[in-house]
């Protein structure tokens, strides 16, 4: 029988299928980590060959997978048998919308981008005719028809591209407070009608090339956050997953039967296979098991379990099989708790006012007031100029060069900080990040990385030491889990080890694979040795095994990162009180501090108790930092000021932070501070520019002195001196940043 022969159920297909009005269905799945395009690309193609597939979509960084298919063709069960047996095992997801509602914002924002970007550089070819005139006399019949063709350009722009602004203006004027869109819509909406009202009267001043390059300038800007912000979302998609949905309850007779795992009630008896998920929380029935809970403690040793012991939704058995009676599930279980506490960290943060915008309120406000003061002057003086200067200051005053400022030095900022192995998801916390004065770390997978000394290699059956550590190297080659990098690591040493074959990674278990047609497995003794008997003292450790048993047993522990007691160092100089918190033991955690010099360190912590530490620090005034890798930490990447996280920690941690430090390496917090404060002084000095164009060029355009080709001159070399500033970003910063202790 399939292993996914459960899946036919139709209540159980219900809950994952959606049906398309084409009579098609649609499925998301979770699938096995892909590490290179080639292997997305042999997925794509083997699922798009099933009868009745119509379309894959695969999206490795998120580890989800969109089919739809005929499921009369090819049933569900035979679709996830396809992809195991392209060795990435998928699992059906409950319906949701949350990725489609991605895809329409994101598709709906580039089309307006391009709709805008088309039309704008139609009108400044338009304009470019009309500024020649300007110079060199061109008849009124074919200005006229250039200011026409303008207008019918602008009109998209205006009407279909600057929706969102109209949308941010009304939800300011709500909340009343202000914003960049609402000088941007007033603007846009004031200039059209006025240049619309100049083109069908046949006299007075037009600014439609003005308008259209302005929105397809912020549009642009607002799409690069968009996928920024999407793609730390995507992050998080894998770690949303982590409860399956099925579980195998114990019928009343003893037997079992499959079953929904939303469906289960307290008191509910469930079994649990070896190496699968535990899909509720509850308390062990069985004498016991070993199980990996590093998604909650973030510890990557597994835990065992004995008779009347908790166990959470989410943990993978790694030996068993196990008996659970349930307690809680669905949304009252430990994982679902966790993600709550995170999103209500996140809104609390997100709640507080910005820098940004407090800065972007004053300015809205004064162009705001000088438009007023224009209008109130000309209509006691000459109301008939009243509107037309007006409008005039708008143009000029409008914040061009200020809304650039930001995204023109942010862009530059996250290209240089990419280079250095530092990806920003959200730019906006650059800002706190060249305030931050406090600092919390989390311990194991962030300051220490498993490691395997050169006495901790155990051969089981007297083979060479160096012969297994090459097999074991065979296998872990093929894994990004840190234990497996750790092994790795210390078989390079030696020289290359040998490629083995038809590898596939169990998460949470070990790695199976044939080298020289022998099966092996590498991962904890549960998954190693697939039932068999556990050598004395192999709970805690790496095994290495064969159908015949145990081969070898790997030692491994931990150290302390290579570059953490430089980097704690350079942060500690630059004004950056470091702590520690972390779930692992007193012993552990004092040692680690003490090595890298920090006093104020804290154990036994769960995720609430750093997220109440971390609060507490903000309470005392400080601006915080927050580093960390596991779904543990979620809530305190959530609810720092600003927060980091490794690119090798888990997706919930990816999805929560603010700064992914792609190469593993701490010292990337060292650049991305320079450049913080780089970005502050830079994207201060821009905006005392705009502000002194601003002063010099609205009382010419108060007095209607400004024509509109002037204007657009002004307006575009106000913009240029932004961008020129903001290239010196990363530039200089090496002089200013602290070095690196040797």
């Amino acid at each position: 029988m399939s292993a996914h022969a459960a899946w036919a159920h139709p209540q159980l297909a219900a809950q994952v299928l959606r049906a398309r009005r084409d009579g098609r269905s649609e499925v998301a799945l979770r699938v096995e980590p892909l590490h290179s395009a080639q292997q997305v690309l042999r997925l794509e193609q083997r699922i798009q060959a099933l009868p009745g597939v119509q379309r894959v979509a695969i999206d490795a960084p998120a580890r989800r997978a969109r089919v739809v298919w005929d499921p009369q063709r090819t049933p569900l069960p035979a679709l996830l048998d396809a992809f195991a047996a392209a060795r990435c095992a998928a699992r059906p997801l409950q319906h949701d919308s949350l990725g489609d509602a991605r895809s329409r914002e994101a598709h709906d924002a580039l089309k307006r981008m391009l709709v805008a970007g088309m039309f704008a550089m139609q009108v400044m070819t338009y304009a470019f005719v009309m500024y020649v005139g300007a110079v060199d006399f061109v008849d009124f019949t074919t200005r006229g028809l250039f200011r026409w063709l303008s207008l019918l350009s602008t009109a998209p722009v205006v009407f279909y591209s600057a929706v969102p602004f109209y949308a941010g203006a009304l939800r300011e004027l709500r909340e009343r407070r202000l914003g960049v869109n609402l000088p941007v819509a007033l603007a846009v909406l004031l200039v059209f009608f006025a240049s619309t009202y100049a083109t069908v009267a046949g006299r007075g001043e037009i600014y439609f090339d003005s308008v259209s390059m302005f929105v397809f300038l912020l549009l642009g800007g607002r799409y690069l956050e968009l996928r920024a912000r999407h793609r730390s979302d995507a992050l998080g998609d894998a770690a949303i997953d982590a409860t399956p949905l099925l579980a195998e309850r114990r019928r009343a007779d003893g037997g079992l039967e499959t079953v929904a795992a939303i469906e289960l009630l307290a008191g509910d008896r469930v079994h649990v296979a070896e190496g699968a998920t535990i899909p509720a929380d509850g308390r062990l029935e069985s004498a016991q098991a070993l199980v990996d809970e590093a998604w909650l403690s973030g510890e990557s040793r597994p835990v065992r379990r004995r008779r009347g012991e908790p166990l959470v939704a989410g943990s993978v058995l790694l030996a068993g099989p196990a008996e659970l009676l349930v307690e809680r599930s669905g949304d009252a279980t430990a994982a679902a708790r966790l993600g709550a506490l995170a999103t209500r960290a996140r809104q609390a943060r997100d709640a507080l006012p910005q820098g940004h915008d407090r800065d972007a309120g004053r300015f809205v406000g004064r162009v705001l007031l000088l438009t007023a003061l224009t209008a109130l002057g000309w209509l006691l003086v000459d109301p008939s100029r009243a509107f037309a200067s007006s409008v005039a200051v708008l143009v000029v005053a409008c914040p061009c060069a200020f809304a650039l400022t930001l995204p023109a030095t942010l862009a530059r900022a996250l290209g240089v900080l990419a280079q250095r192995g530092v990806l920003v998801t959200d730019g906006a916390a650059l800002e706190p990040l060249a305030r931050a004065d406090y600092a919390l770390f989390d311990k194991t997978g962030t300051l220490t990385l498993p490691r395997l000394p050169d006495d901790a290699v155990e051969p089981l059956r007297g083979d060479d030491r160096e012969q297994v550590l090459q097999w074991a190297a065979a296998l872990a080659h093929e894994s990004a889990h840190p234990l497996a990098r750790a092994l790795a690591a210390a078989a390079a040493r030696q020289g290359p080890a040998p490629r083995a074959e038809a590898v596939q990674v169990v998460a949470g278990a070990g790695i199976r694979g044939e080298l020289d047609g022998r099966a092996l497995r590498l991962g904890h003794a549960g998954f190693a040795l697939a039932g068999g008997v556990l050598p004395d003292g192999a709970a805690d450790t790496l095994l290495l095994a064969d159908a015949d048993g145990a081969i070898a047993a790997f030692h491994l522990d931990e150290a302390a990162r290579g570059d953490a007691a430089a980097t704690v160092a350079a942060l500690r100089a630059d004004g950056i009180a470091p702590a520690v918190a972390s779930g692992d033991a007193a012993a552990r955690v004092g040692t680690l501090a003490g090595r890298l010099g920090i006093a104020d360190w804290h154990a036994r912590q769960t995720p609430a108790d750093k997220l109440a530490r971390l609060q507490a620090a903000h309470a005392r005034g400080h601006v915080t930092l927050a580093v960390g890798d596991g779904i543990n930490d979620a809530p305190l990447l959530a609810g720092a000021d600003v927060s980091a996280a490794l690119a090798g920690g888990t997706g919930v941690a990816q999805a929560q932070a603010d700064l992914l430090l792609l190469d593993g390496r701490l010292h990337g917090l060292v650049d991305a501070r320079a450049i913080a404060r780089q970005v502050r002084r830079v994207v201060a000095q821009s905006r005392r520019w705009s502000l002194g164009y601003n002063l010099f060029a609205i009382p010419f355009a108060a007095f209607g002195l400004v024509p509109p080709w002037l204007a657009g001159i002004g307006m575009s070399l106000s913009s240029l001196a932004v961008v020129l500033n903001a290239l010196r970003v990363g530039r200089s910063d090496a002089a200013r940043r602290p070095a690196l202790p040797a």
